[in-house]
C-alpha cells in the first residue's frame, strides 16, 4: 500500500486487521457466506453509489424518521454486519474509491496517485461521473464551500482527473443528474453525494430521508433502473462513539430490479466490499487496494 504520511504504522495494522475481519470474522462476531455459482457476477448496464454521513446501524434501521430508506431496506437488500472502516469520513471515502485509507485528515488537500475507481472504470471502458450537491460550479477542486465539503468526494483528489480536463470535467453539480436521468445520459457509474444539509451530517436523518425520496425515488422508478441498474446506499462511517470494526456499524441498501426480495444478509462486510462490487457489476477484473482480496457481494443477487 502507498498511503500518505499521516497515517501512521499502527493505524495501517489497524485497516489491515479490518480487512482481515472480513475474511476470517474477527471475534466470531459475524462469518462471511459463500455466494452459490448461480449468483457470481451479476452484470449492470449502470450503478450508482450514494454515500450518508455519520451515523450507525441502529440510528437509522427501525428509525421512523427514516421512512423512505427503511422502505428500501425492507423491500430490497439490506446488509445487516457492514462495518465503516475508519474514523474520520475522509478514510472511508477513500476506502470506497481506492482499498485505501489514504489519509486520516479531513483537510488533506494532496494529489491521490494511486490506483483508483476511476483508473479502473477508464480502463475496463466504462463511463463515469461525479454528482456532488452543491458543487460550486462543474469541475471545481477547490476547498469547502458550504454547504459543500471537498473530503467527501474523493474524485477530486485523483491524479487520473485532476491531469486530465476530459476526467474533471465529470465532476458536476448534483443538478445534473435529473437531467442526465430524463435524457438517458446517466455514464455506467455515478456517484451521487447530497451536501452536508441533506446527508444526515448537519441536517437531521428526516431530512435527508426527505431528500432521498424527492431525489432518488425517480431513478429507482424509471423502467432502465428497474431493467439494468443497481444502487448502493451506504454511511460513511458509524456515530464517532462506535468503533466496531473501526468505522462503526453502519446500514448498506442495496436496491436493484436483480436484488432478492426483502433480503438481508447475515455476511461480515466493509467499504472495500463495496469497491469490490461497483467495479464487479460493471465487468471489471481487477481491484484497487483491499478491494482485491474483499468478499464479494453477490448473494444479494438472483
Amino acid at each position: 500500500m502507498v498511503l500518505n504520511r499521516t497515517l501512521s504504522f499502527t493505524v495501517l495494522l489497524f485497516v489491515l486487521c479490518g480487512a482481515l475481519a472480513c475474511t476470517l470474522g474477527c471475534g466470531g462476531a459475524a462469518q462471511i457466506g459463500t455466494s452459490s455459482p448461480a449468483t457470481q457476477n451479476v452484470q449492470f448496464g449502470h450503478v450508482f453509489l450514494l454515500v450518508e454521513e455519520n451515523h450507525s446501524y441502529a440510528e437509522v434501521i427501525g428509525n421512523a424518521s427514516m421512512p423512505y430508506l427503511n422502505s428500501l431496506a425492507s423491500n430490497y437488500g439490506l446488509a445487516t454486519q457492514y462495518y465503516a472502516n475508519l474514523h474520520p469520513s475522509i478514510s472511508d471515502y477513500f476506502m470506497l474509491t481506492t482499498g485505501q485509507p489514504i489519509t486520516l485528515d479531513d483537510t488533506y488537500t494532496g494529489v491521490v496517485t494511486s490506483d483508483n475507481l476511476v483508473r479502473e472504470l477508464n480502463s475496463a471502458g466504462k463511463s463515469w461521473k461525479a454528482y456532488a450537491e452543491s458543487l460550486p460550479q462543474s469541475g471545481y477542486t477547490g476547498g469547502d464551500v458550504f454547504p459543500y465539503m471537498k473530503h467527501h468526494n474523493p474524485f477530486v483528489y485523483f491524479s487520473d482527473v485532476l491531469q486530465q480536463p476530459s476526467q474533471l470535467s465529470k465532476v458536476v453539480p448534483f443538478t445534473q443528474f435529473a437531467t442526465d436521468l430524463s435524457s438517458g445520459q446517466l455514464p455506467n457509474f455515478s456517484y451521487i453525494v447530497p451536501d452536508i444539509l441533506n446527508d444526515a451530517h448537519t441536517g437531521s436523518l428526516n431530512q435527508a430521508d426527505s431528500w432521498l425520496q424527492q431525489n432518488i425515488a425517480p431513478l429507482i422508478n424509471s423502467a432502465a433502473f428497474q431493467q439494468d441498474g443497481l444502487l448502493i446506499i451506504t454511511f460513511d462511517e458509524g456515530d464517532l462513539t462506535d468503533v466496531s470494526y473501526g468505522g462503526g456499524h453502519v446500514a448498506t441498501v442495496l436496491i436493484s430490479g436483480k436484488s432478492k426480495k426483502k433480503f438481508q444478509s447475515t455476511s461480515l462486510y466493509q467499504h472495500q466490499s463495496t469497491l469490490r462490487l461497483i467495479l464487479q457489476a460493471l465487468g471489471g477484473s481487477t481491484f484497487p487496494g483491499a478491494a482485491e482480496f474483499a468478499p464479494a457481494m453477490n448473494e444479494f443477487f438472483q
